[in-house]
């Protein structure tokens, strides 16, 4: 049995094809049209799926869509009625594209793929839990779902044993987490939707001196970690911002504009926020584990990707294992889709052994032979030598000790929002100036933006305040001293990726090769790309990103190149206007 999952039109559009319950292949869209968060229907996405499954569209026998549109449509039609005539601009922008396209998502579907068979449609938050708990390495947990909006709910959980799901509550929308934070990130500044790290980034660098009034004044929050929000405050239901005047006014000064000076006041209510929703989570998780009596606690949602919160809910918070799942957001809803039409609807049996999860490291992306990396860089006009894996992982291991920058890929693709050991830059997490060289020279990006460390698996406890494994970067810890400042933020902590041997036995080898030669097991890890850029998908797309920035070498495949062999891109001198960067 063959099902094609599908989320789309609303953010991070992807594709996860399951075969007889196994995740054969996943990506987002984003990586084939080069257009960050990609939002239109995943016809890409889907294709690379049925390629690596070696198959075509009429072997599929189901597809599955994450979301429930006419539901959805009717939240929107309520919310712009109970608002009236206010919020006439937004409505008159938003009703041509859901007439047009979003409420059809049956025939869009049908049409786009050329499919002719069943169709199915899971609820939004039903396909989150089907990504937090099936694929989880647990037989029975607790679930919990927090993110925007779905069709009405905003926030979920309940239990998950075997093959079943059990919702126990929701809550609704317009009381929202995720819009709640989104708000704090539109007035700090960046943007909604992909700027919610960059908030989590700055929240170190101020005090919380804001918490109380958030909690007095937007929010009423109770014991058992639901709220409502004070919507006076707020603008998305109808408008077009996310804040209104009389939030401006609250904080004593409008909302920063993109790219200004980022002043003590944005500091602190980013840390405010950021407080708060620490808070409002470890409350959640207390009821439900109260209510559940389960010792296993699964995430996933758009909210579950703050990592900050995710860490604070790991030490103090009342579940003995935690597992998230890496494509926590809206593409994770694809897989979510497609796994909850195999165990619920079809009513499979599911096997797992308490230990190793069914994500296979989150490498679900698209892979590529030595010989079509060569063909690659030599359309590219790459000058470039080939080695055995053995010395490219010594060669490597020397040159980060050497202060280099390196541009890593190899195997196949991540699937969700994080570089994971696949398609990387690496660098010396020792260096004090390394975070500064890569946020300004190579990501183009804010300086206070932190990176994360990778580090064996075996030795992630000598070096920090973490006793679990963390191989998707979805938890914080502590360091335990301050020799990796190129990876510790200001408050010492750490955005931490285990490394083991069965995942990723290439990745962990070079850090393997490290350690053994530099008595550290310890290196920088981030997403092969520069801001506004979807991380790189082909050798094309990495020698590019290569050759556009300061890196000094590329590991690509069984291949090594010097930026100092290279011959300079021709035609190429516009490609910063292309992300947003000039």
């Amino acid at each position: 049995m063959k099902i094609l999952g599908i989320s789309a039109f609303y953010h991070d559009s992807a594709a996860c094809l399951v075969r007889d319950g196994k995740i054969i292949a996943a990506a987002q869209e984003e990586r084939f049209t080069r257009k960050r968060h990609e939002h239109n229907f995943p016809k890409n996405a889907a294709q690379y799926c049925l390629k690596e499954a070696g198959i075509v569209m009429d072997d599929v026998d189901i597809v599955v869509f994450y979301d429930k549109p006419f539901i959805k449509f009717e939240r929107i039609l309520y919310t712009y009625l109970s608002f009236a005539p206010y919020g006439l601009r937004s409505f008159l922008k938003a009703m041509p594209l859901w007439v047009k396209e979003k409420i059809w998502i049956r025939d869009v579907t049908a049409k786009e793929l050329r499919f002719k068979k069943e169709i199915l449609f899971t609820s939004h938050h039903q396909a989150h839990a089907a990504s937090a708990f099936f694929p989880s390495p647990f037989s029975e947990a607790a679930f919990l779902t927090l993110d925007g909006v779905g069709e009405w709910a905003t926030a979920s959980y309940g239990i998950g044993k075997g093959n079943k799901l059990n919702t126990i509550a929701e809550l609704d929308f317009p009381h929202s987490l995720g819009l709640l934070y989104s708000a704090f990130t539109y007035y700090c500044g960046f943007k909604v939707n992909s700027g919610e790290y960059k908030l989590m980034g700055l929240a170190p660098y101020g005090e919380p001196s804001y918490r109380d009034l958030i909690l007095s004044r937007l929010i009423d929050l109770k014991d058992d970690g639901s709220f409502s929000m004070s919507m006076d405050y707020f603008d998305y239901c109808a408008g077009l911002t996310m804040t209104s005047r009389k939030f401006n006014k609250l904080f004593g000064a409008p909302a920063r504009k993109p790219g200004s000076q980022i002043d003590k006041r944005y500091m602190d209510v980013a840390a405010s926020i950021q407080a708060v929703t620490q808070e409002i989570v470890l409350k959640m998780a207390e009821h439900i584990h109260r209510e559940t009596q389960q010792e296993n606690l699964c995430l996933a949602g758009g909210v579950a990707l703050n990592c900050v919160v995710n860490g604070e809910l790991l030490r103090k918070g009342p579940f003995k294992n935690i597992w998230v799942q890496p494509a926590a957001g809206d593409a994770g809803g694809a897989l979510g889709a497609a796994l909850a039409v195999w165990y619920q609807y079809l009513k499979m049996p599911r096997q797992c052994d308490g230990k190793a999860d069914a994500m296979q490291g989150a490498y679900l992306g698209p892979g590529f032979s030595n010989q079509e990396i060569e063909e690659g860089l030599k359309k590219s006009g790459a000058a470039y030598k080939a080695i055995s894996a053995e010395e490219l992982i010594e060669s490597v291991a020397r040159l980060i000790d050497n202060k280099k920058v390196i541009g890593w890929f190899q195997g196949r693709m991540e699937f969700g929002p994080r570089a994971l050991g696949a398609r990387s830059i690496l660098a010396d997490a020792r260096d004090k100036n390394m975070q500064e060289v890569l946020n300004l020279k190579i990501k183009f990006r804010e300086s206070f933006r932190p990176f994360a460390p990778a580090v064996l698996k075996e030795r992630v406890n000598d070096y920090f305040d973490l006793d679990k494994e963390s191989p998707y970067m979805l938890f914080t810890a502590q360091a335990k001293s301050d020799r990796f400042p190129a990876v510790t933020h200001v408050d010492r902590s750490a955005r931490v990726q285990t490394v083991d041997a069965k995942d990723n036995p290439l990745f962990y080898r070079l850090l393997k090769k490290f350690d053994e030669l530099f008595n550290c097991a310890v290196i920088i890890n981030t997403s092969f790309n520069v801001r506004g850029e979807p991380i790189v998908c082909t050798p094309q797309e990495a020698y590019r990103c290569f050759m556009r920035t300061d890196m000094d070498y590329l590991a690509i495949g069984n291949f090594l190149l010097s930026k100092e062999e290279q011959k300079p891109l021709t035609n190429d001198k516009n490609w910063q206007k292309e992300f947003g960067l000039d």
